[in-house]
């Protein structure tokens, strides 16, 4: 394969049109229709196997953040392999280019094509995070949540020591949290940057939902108390993209700087190195954007981080599966 034939060629919406998604009237298929789950009893045919994924991710994406974050904590940067797409597309969907380089696993210019090996004439949405089987030559999932609890808690026998970021005893409230964060802040986020009247309810979730984290935050390390957990990660990927994003022209609020606590928590996740690995701030940040100091020291130690009294190098790391 000569090296121009590595990547697609440059977005161009003039020839090939804008991404869009078709819906047909009654099409009951869901969204990101792949939802494959990496399962140890044999109960699917996808068993945790060192090197037989790929995590197809974006840099500028926050749900594959959510991922990239989670198999970074998992200690599973030897086990599953990722590669990253360009951060522009046309009608074709994610491709390959020299910005982030050439697929490693197939050699595909286009996502796309990874979809249609999976299902011939695929004519769904094409997403990242997409999680890759070599052994079967097929897409596993682009269910973002589901693929993050299985990289946390199914390879556990293959990784490294790693942080238990979806432990048995909190998952229940891992999911609690989300059903009330993900909603305001994660989906709700860009809503309320829109003009009124469109944006005012939204707008009102969303401050509301920080001033609710500010307080709960206020004498505890995590939204969980003093364990790092999926549930930091998934409100982290919408904290940094907050004010060079959404809130770029800060027509939502003044800053996140507005709210103490959960500011200095958001810093605080970003020592960690994990978070700070994962994150490009040229990705997602809007033209022009003032960024705030996400190096400015946090303040979050002493009794806020309980008995535990641990800093981002001396997480909960536990043996095997959570």
């Amino acid at each position: 394969m000569t090296a121009e034939a590595v990547y697609a060629s440059p977005v161009d919406v003039d020839t090939h049109g804008a991404y869009t998604i078709d819906r047909r009237p009654g099409d009951t298929r869901p969204l990101y229709r792949f939802e494959g789950r990496i399962t140890d009893d044999g109960s699917t045919p996808f068993a945790p196997e060192a090197g037989r994924y790929h995590l197809y991710a974006g840099w500028f994406c926050p749900w594959a953040q959510r991922t990239t974050i989670t198999l970074e904590l998992a200690g599973l940067a030897e086990v599953v392999s990722v590669s990253y797409v360009d951060g522009q597309r046309d009608g074709r969907g994610w491709a390959f280019r020299a910005t982030n380089g050439p697929d490693p696993v197939n050699g595909f210019l286009l996502l796309r094509q990874a979809y249609e090996a999976t299902e011939p004439g695929f004519d769904g949405h094409v997403s990242v995070p997409t999680l890759w089987d070599r052994a079967t030559g097929q897409v596993v999932s682009n269910q973002f949540r589901t693929i993050g609890i299985d990289l946390a808690t199914r390879f556990g026998s293959l990784a490294a020591p790693r942080v238990a970021t979806y432990p048995a005893d909190l998952a229940g409230q891992i999911e609690a949290l989300d059903a009330w964060i993900g909603p305001a802040v994660n989906q709700g986020v860009h809503a309320a940057a829109r003009p009124d009247p469109d944006g005012a309810a939204p707008r009102r979730a969303l401050l509301e939902a920080f001033e609710q984290l500010d307080a709960r935050l206020a004498d505890q390390l995590y939204l969980l108390g003093d364990r790092l957990t999926e549930a930091d990660v998934r409100l982290f990927v919408t904290l940094v993209r907050f004010d060079v994003g959404p809130n770029a022209s800060r027509s939502i609020s003044p800053g996140l700087a507005t709210y103490p606590n959960l500011w200095d928590y958001a810093r605080h996740l970003f020592t960690i190195p994990a978070f700070r690995a994962t994150t490009r701030f040229e990705t997602f940040s809007l033209p022009g954007a003032p960024r705030p100091d996400w190096d400015a020291t946090s303040t979050r130690g002493g009794d806020r981080r309980g008995s535990a009294g641990r800093g981002p190098d001396q997480l909960s790391v536990l043996p095997g599966r959570a």
